[in-house]
């Protein structure tokens, strides 16, 4: 129930005035402000620091006689929150925060909205009571309060109920021609909205004994939702091969295709993989946002050294610079970070990948299609022959292809691509396999970034953690150094990180730059020696210290920094293996 009082329309900034909280000039700066760019009052003053949030927060709560809740603390339930349809809840900027006895609460940006209030009452038809809360926490938390879990359960089991009636054929299914209201193709809009509302990678559809899974990956992590409805799958991967031209009658074999669909004013690349499992198709889909663009390098979160160091490398008129890390660690995305930096009209670049991911503007780009004989290798001799500057190539897979890269570079090319290895050093062991001589390496190579993700802490339920003791003598261990008077954090869980702690991901670095002594022992051949070198190379800094900097300035957690570690370790230990094999081959 709202006090009659604050019914009446509040002039909060007379309010303000008359309180001592801000001046008269300033709520006349604040008024003109508003004017020009349609913001709130409240907000204005805010963000002009006329008044701090938390003193404008409390005053509002008095005069408005209602408590302030902290939505980034408060642990709400989702059935009660959508007693409130979220159109509305958008419409209104509120939020249903407890069912009592007496009546619901309810949470409001702006209590003394009289017709909100009004129009909240009517669609609720129960007793409510306000509270003031922060509209950006509202707006922040909405797509994850408002998941579309329930309803696709709902269109699953309509789904489900259509192919039960009859005997339908899911390949007419799947081309219906009332497409709109095919209840596979709302079922598989309202997937891609709540994949994009969360954030999501990819998107896996998995058929199990009895039941389908249908996953999301976020931040790195597989979130999963469980259905009963299993034989829908057979529909939703027809529907699915249709969308990306495939063939919808071969469901023995794998295939890869890609689709483009907008969602929500966001444009979206889908590439699409099926596989024959013993238990029907598993289908995943890997999603790209293109409305957002490509980063620039200053958004990727490499810290100022390696930022520079990484800039001048690709700067330099020749050479080869290789990016190296595991499938998923945003090698594609520094790349093309550093085509967007080098794309100019004074260049031409041309690109071999595979596939295209992102369309860039006044770049060449060729998707590689090994079954016409279009090979990275193929591509790479005719762009040779169209006068490039700089040439990208999605990855070095083969011999052949790492042999044409490095020759381009030596003859006045700049060439960057990827590779498959665990940190900057262990890719000499990856060169060598491809069988690339060791002067043509010293010769071309100008450096290598090795690049990994962590999950960053969530702000909104970030906490102070104390190292236990198996932390502390691990990392000091790993470190050598002590780490008694940093502050570490972690995130307890809340609404707006899905009670993961985790909110996004950042980028962890290494750069390793050729010199001399390097180039030497890429020239003999000495991979042992290489290693060595490399460790005390200057400026190098390893993967593991650049996450503990990130860990140390509360970015992320120590239990990620772990985990990096972890699988940096095994690989280390098999390159170890491997030296120790190769130097028994080469003494006998």
């Amino acid at each position: 129930m709202i006090l009659e009082s604050s019914r009446k329309r509040i002039r909060i900034g007379d309010l303000l005035v008359q309180h001592k909280l801000i001046s008269e000039g300033q709520l006349n700066a604040a008024l003109a402000d508003q004017k020009t760019t349609g913001r709130k009052l409240g907000q204005v003053l805010i963000d002009n620091a006329y008044i701090s949030e938390e003193k404008f927060m409390d005053f509002l709560s008095q005069q408005l006689d209602v408590p302030f809740i902290d939505l980034k603390q408060y642990k709400y339930q989702k059935n009660v929150v959508r007693l409130l349809p979220e159109t509305l809840a958008r419409r209104f900027r509120a939020i249903v925060l407890a069912d009592r006895k007496t009546g619901l609460l309810v949470g409001m940006a702006d209590p003394s909205d009289i017709f909100a209030y009004d129009d909240i009452h009517k669609i609720l038809k129960r007793p409510i009571s306000l509270a003031l809360i922060r509209e950006q926490d509202l707006l922040a938390s909405m797509d994850v309060m408002y998941r579309k879990e329930e309803k696709i359960t709902s269109l699953v089991e309509e789904l489900d109920e259509e192919l039960s009636e009859t005997d339908i054929d899911l390949d007419d299914l799947a081309q219906s021609d009332d497409i709109e209201n095919a209840p596979v193709v709302r079922l598989l809009q309202t997937i891609f909205e709540d994949a994009l509302q969360v954030k999501a990678s990819d998107i896996h559809i998995e058929p199990d004994e009895k039941v389908l899974r249908i996953r999301m990956r976020i931040d790195g992590v597989l979130n999963e939702q469980v259905m009963n409805e299993k034989r829908i799958v057979a529909a939703l991967v027809s529907r699915l091969k249709l969308m990306s031209g495939l063939n919808i009658s071969e469901r023995r074999l794998p295939q890869d295709g890609r689709f483009h669909i907008k969602i929500k004013h966001h444009s979206i690349d889908v590439r699409l993989s099926t596989m024959p499992t013993q238990h029907g198709e598993s289908v995943v889909m890997r999603l790209l946002d293109q409305s957002e663009g490509t980063l620039n390098l200053d958004d990727l979160g490499m810290n100022s050294d390696i930022l520079d160091r990484f800039r001048k490398s690709i700067h330099r008129p020749h050479g080869l610079v290789l990016l190296t890390g595991p499938t998923g660690s945003g090698k594609t995305t520094t790349l093309y970070a550093a085509l967007s930096e080098l794309n100019s009209s004074e260049k031409k670049i041309i690109t071999a990948e595979d596939p295209v991911e992102y369309r860039l503007e006044r770049i060449s780009q060729v998707q590689i299609n090994a079954k016409i004989g279009l090979t990275f290798s193929s591509v790479l001799r005719t762009a040779l022959r169209q006068d490039p500057d700089i040439i990208l190539i999605g990855e070095m897979r083969d011999a052949e292809t790492a042999d044409i890269a490095v020759r381009s570079a030596m003859t006045g090319h700049m060439v960057l691509s990827t590779l498959h290895t665990n940190d900057a050093i262990s890719s000499v062991y990856r060169l060598q396999d491809m069988g690339i001589e060791g002067y043509l390496i010293a010769t071309s190579l100008q450096a290598i970034v090795a690049q990994r993700l962590v999950r960053r802490i969530c702000n909104d339920c970030k906490t102070e953690h104390h190292l236990d003791e198996h932390e502390m003598s691990w990392l000091q261990g790993a470190v050598s150094e002590s780490l008694s008077s940093n502050h570490f954090f972690q995130g307890t869980g809340c609404h707006h990180c899905n009670n993961t702690g985790y909110k996004g991901r950042q980028g962890v670095h290494e750069i390793l730059e050729i010199n001399e002594q390097l180039a030497d022992a890429f020239r003999h051949g000495d991979a042992k020696d290489f290693v060595q070198k490399a460790r005390h190379a200057p400026g190098y800094i390893p993967l593991v210290n650049s996450a503990l900097d990130l860990a140390k300035q509360g970015i992320t957690s120590i239990e990620e920094v772990l985990r990096l570690a972890g699988t940096i370790e095994e690989h280390e230990e098999a390159d170890e293996y491997q030296d120790s094999e190769a130097t028994e081959k080469t003494t006998t």
